[in-house]
């Protein structure tokens, strides 16, 4: 008997949704299957998936005729016109790196009900080819769940859809279904044991696998709004400098620092410093730069003028709430300004977050309770150095 916390996928819909998943699979990700070990698998299990792409889920909705549970972002999830449906559909929305009682009632219930769960622990997929963090509380959470423990790893596509740019760039693209954990197995190792094999199955370099793979992805060469996530240059350290001409070659106003892209997406030297041939390379060097700084300053603070959306929950989507100024400190954001017409000063602890949702070039999402502000920078380029710096400040407080 179904738990109250449980909500059994409609079969139809279900069936119509693999259908759908189904295509797009083949379509867009041209996905080939190198092991499936969920496919005949019976009882209650999990499966954590890594998260290279908007519709990852595409790739596994259809691993096996028993109906998944997908668990997804609370923002995601009521910014669509078909909660209705994910409601049906036994979709768990559920808050970015915060976990509420209600949630873990809910997600344990599946278990708890002899059904199979699929979580995403990064939360969020990655704008320049690397996995983003998995919350520590993770690691204590598949323990807590008792159950199996499946991997879900996907390889290639970050390139079908990369978060800079819009569009597809259909492709083949790799899934690979395993066995990590034995719900026995799990219950002997400690937390540590849990996260060092967790974090080998899951964390990636998408441009260090496609170094093996080598597969072709359509329009793969056009790098335009990859000067959003590259913000700075890497040979002159300069910031804001970086630009794209002729789709495929990305260089620095400044000093002459140019590379072109080619149809696997590696980055060749067409100017002045050392080849740098992956992106991945390039954020992290931006990232550790950025570091350093916040790692000598500990009283560093970024701001910005922003348009201030907010998540209406009835409508489903976010509306315009007003104006204001977005900063960012070692413990906290801070959003002062005016939200449908009243004077707001909002302090929101971010120490525990290391991400947010945000679209490079556009926009960052900052939450408070249910509340969720998605906050339009004026100057778009500022929300990738916002990103770094949250990530840098959860890398020294934690």
């Amino acid at each position: 008997m179904e738990s109250e916390n449980y909500t059994r996928p409609d079969l139809l819909l279900y069936r119509t949704a693999q259908l759908v998943a189904f295509a797009f699979a083949t379509g867009v990700f041209k996905r080939k299957m190198l092991r499936n070990e969920i496919k005949d698998a019976e009882g209650p299990y999990v499966v954590i998936a890594n998260h290279e792409a908007a519709y990852d889920f595409a790739n596994l909705i259809g691993a096996t005729r028993r109906r998944l549970t997908f668990v997804i972002s609370n923002s995601f999830y009521n910014s669509l016109p078909i909660t209705g449906v994910l409601k049906k559909l036994g979709v768990i929305p559920k808050q970015q790196f915060q976990t509420t009682i209600s949630d873990m009632r809910r997600i344990k219930s599946v278990i708890e009900n002899g059904e199979p769960l699929v979580i995403y622990p990064a939360g969020l997929m990655c704008e320049d080819g690397i996995s983003t963090p998995i919350p520590q509380a993770t690691y204590k959470f598949l323990k807590w769940l008792d159950a199996d423990v499946y991997v879900a790893r996907a390889s290639g596509t970050y390139f079908t859809m990369p978060k800079w740019t819009k569009g597809f760039r259909p492709g083949r693209t790799y899934m690979d279904i395993y066995k990590l954990f034995d719900r026995a197995e799990l219950r002997k190792l400690s937390v540590k044991q849990i996260k060092e094999k967790t974090d080998e199955a899951i964390l990636f370099d998408a441009y260090r696998e496609q170094e093996k793979l080598l597969e072709k992805y359509s329009n793969n060469s056009n790098i335009e709004g990859l000067e959003n996530v590259l913000y700075a240059c890497p040979n002159c350290g300069r910031e804001f400098t970086v630009k794209v001409k002729n789709a495929n070659t990305v260089y620095c106003t400044e000093c002459g620092f140019a590379e072109e892209s080619d149809e696997y997406g590696f980055l060749h030297n067409k100017g002045a410093g050392e080849e740098i041939r992956y992106v991945s390379d390039w954020s992290r060097l931006i990232y550790n730069r950025h570091l350093e700084t916040l790692r000598n300053d500990p009283d560093y603070t970024i701001s910005a003028k922003t348009r201030i959306y907010m998540l209406d929950y009835d409508k489903h989507k976010f509306i315009w709430v007003g104006l204001g100024m977005l900063s960012l400190s070692k413990d906290a954001f801070r959003l002062v300004g005016r939200i449908n017409g009243e004077s707001v000063d909002l302090t929101i602890p971010s120490a525990k977050i290391p991400a947010l949702p945000f679209k490079p070039g556009k926009y960052l999402e900052v939450q408070r309770g249910g509340d969720i502000y998605r906050c339009e920078l004026d100057d778009g380029k500022l929300v990738m150095k916002f990103i770094n710096t949250l990530k840098a400040f959860f890398e020294l407080n934690n």
